[in-house]
């Protein structure tokens, strides 16, 4: 008798042991889904796909690089100029395209964002009529009171036909673009 019982209150025991380890919640389950795809942690935390980010994969990335910037700059070769810049969305998610780059009105450039990141890859840009090599790398500053404004430092360079680079921080000369909204 005393054995049936010890096999009773074990058997008991060990079903309630299980009964109390599986009725966690899953993290997963019990929050609100990640947005754009993004996949749920074991955490709760999202893991989000290029192009976005935030808790939950709600903001797209390149939303804090659009809009009109004033550029403030000072190349390697070229005199201080202040103007402004156009960035609008790009084809991929994770693209922009920056118009009048470099104070010439044709001058387009396409760049990948990622996170607080854009990166120029080495393009061809089209200067009154002749095409120049321009690339670079810059990242997002945040202005703590008004969210998506802040500062964009591009360190980058602008290389003309017969090899002469305008070097705006990118190696070293110059100093970095920056660019305020």
């Amino acid at each position: 008798m005393k054995s049936i019982l010890k096999s009773t209150l074990f058997a008991a025991a060990v079903f309630a042991g299980a009964g109390l380890t599986s009725c966690q919640p899953d993290k997963c389950e019990t929050m609100l889904a990640c947005a754009n795809n993004g996949v749920c942690n074991s955490d709760g935390s999202c893991t989000c796909p290029l192009g976005y980010e935030g808790p939950r994969c709600e903001t797209t990335s390149r939303d804090k690089f659009k809009g009109s910037w004033n550029v403030i700059e000072d190349g390697s070769i070229s005199n201080a100029m202040n103007y402004t810049v156009s960035v609008q969305d790009g084809v991929e998610i994770d693209q922009v395209i920056i118009r009048n780059f470099n104070n010439f009105s044709n001058g387009t450039v396409y760049a990948k964002v990622l996170l607080d990141t854009v990166v120029i890859p080495n393009q061809q840009m089209e200067q009154d009529g002749e095409l120049k090599t321009v690339e670079g790398k810059g990242y997002f500053v945040f202005e703590e009171i008004y969210g998506l404004h802040g500062k964009l430092v591009l360190k980058y360079r602008v290389i003309d036909k017969d090899g002469i680079v305008n070097d705006y921080g990118y190696r070293g000369a110059g100093n970095p673009s920056e660019w305020l909204k």
